[in-house]
């Protein structure tokens, strides 16, 4: 009973998850959508190995397949994950595709070797492999099983020091998910690679140690499942913590589209322009953190395209810029009132949200740091 209970531990806590993370898709950020789908992912996967080690082997043979293809996909699903959080603004398969491609060829390879292996043979190979002499169908597999390995190792190496170049590189955007409040240090971001490297070590040791001899180590089955349980209790929870800081730092390219001119007037554009800013103005929405495009399409109305567009077209800045420039006024003012405060109550009293947030849009702006920036202030 407890045996079941730690094979099926890792497929509960992956679905469990999943459903938390995916939330309401208007409210959350593409990358933790993304990870909700993830999870989805090792869940199928942990169930593949429940059916294994279960043992259900008639209900396995349908799945094995499956299980080479969840394990080869998942490692490069990681690393989009984490292009999302840092260099990419959503999934598209045209963009996605190359790193998805080999691990897919490799198991279609394998899954055509499965197809021409007959049944008895290959359930024979699956859960007692033959000693001795073998049949040319059951030697491709055992040479497709080796390939899956290997791929499986190289991936491990290439995604998790990709996912680690690209968190040093892009911290700054990576910071908007994942620091708390005034810290850059990028705790979570680095918990999640050190959860996905202890897991994909761990996944390379039972390997190793062969399917055989886990059948029959309890043990192994009690420590080693606990563990990828806890680990991916981890990263969804890092995952659930996302919660964009100064989204308004984002500078993605559909911010910058021109108002067509047979859409709209340029007195229509003016009227809806001064309808925004009135918002920004009398309601100052730009003090909420975790403003973003989407909450002024659900004040004003329209569409986020004609809202981004009419911006740019009449402040020639797009909506982030546009909003830290509100909070970089509403910061002048605060100096100039409080110049005792410390910068942890400026950033959340301006709407940055955090102190790097802050730093980074007076730093846009004028091209000075916070404390020359506070100083001119004053000084003037």
């Amino acid at each position: 009973m407890i045996r079941i209970i730690c094979l099926l531990a890792p497929v509960f806590v992956s679905l469990f998850w999943s459903m938390a993370l995916m939330g309401d898709k208007k409210e959350c950020s593409t990358p933790r959508l993304f990870l909700s789908r993830f999870m989805l992912v090792t869940g199928m996967l942990f169930m593949a190995h429940f059916l294994y080690f279960a043992p259900l082997p008639n209900l396995y043979r349908y799945a094995d397949v499956s299980l080479q293809l969840l394990a080869l996909i998942s490692l490069p699903l990681y690393h989009i994950y984490f292009r999302l959080l840092t260099v990419e603004d959503e999934f598209s398969i045209k963009r996605h595709a190359k790193y998805l491609i080999v691990p897919t060829v490799v198991a279609m390879i394998y899954g055509a070797g499965v197809l021409f292996t007959p049944a008895d043979e290959y359930l024979a190979w699956l859960f007692d492999p033959p000693q001795g002499q073998q049949s040319s169908a059951v030697q491709f597999l055992t040479f497709m099983r080796i390939i899956i390995r290997l791929t499986y190792s190289i991936e491990l190496v290439l995604s998790l020091a990709g996912n680690y170049w690209l968190i040093l590189k892009h911290s700054d955007k990576a910071e908007q998910f994942y620091s708390h409040f005034g810290d850059a240090k990028l705790t979570n971001a680095k918990k999640l690679i050190m959860a996905m490297l202890v897991m994909g070590i761990g996944s390379g040791i039972i390997t190793v140690i062969g399917r055989n001899f886990i059948m029959h180590a309890d043990w192994l089955v009690y420590a080693g499942w606990t563990l990828f349980a806890v680990l991916l209790f981890i990263i969804g929870n890092s995952g659930i913590q996302q919660k964009m800081i100064n989204p308004c730092v984002e500078l993605f390219n559909h911010d910058q589209h021109p108002v067509h001119p047979f859409l709209t007037s340029i007195t229509e554009q003016d009227l809806f322009y001064n309808k925004i800013r009135n918002e920004f103005i009398h309601n100052k929405i730009y003090l909420n953190s975790e403003l973003n495009i989407m909450d002024l399409v659900k004040t004003i109305g329209t569409n986020r395209s004609y809202i981004s567009a009419v911006i740019n077209q009449q402040s020639n800045q797009n909506f982030c810029a546009f909003v830290n420039d509100f909070r970089i006024e509403e910061l002048e003012r605060a100096i100039l009132h409080n110049p005792e405060s410390n910068n942890e109550e400026f950033a959340l009293r301006c709407g940055f949200g955090s102190v790097i947030s802050l730093k980074r849009a007076v730093y846009a702006r004028s091209g000075v740091s916070f404390l020359n920036f506070k100083r001119q202030i004053l000084r003037n």
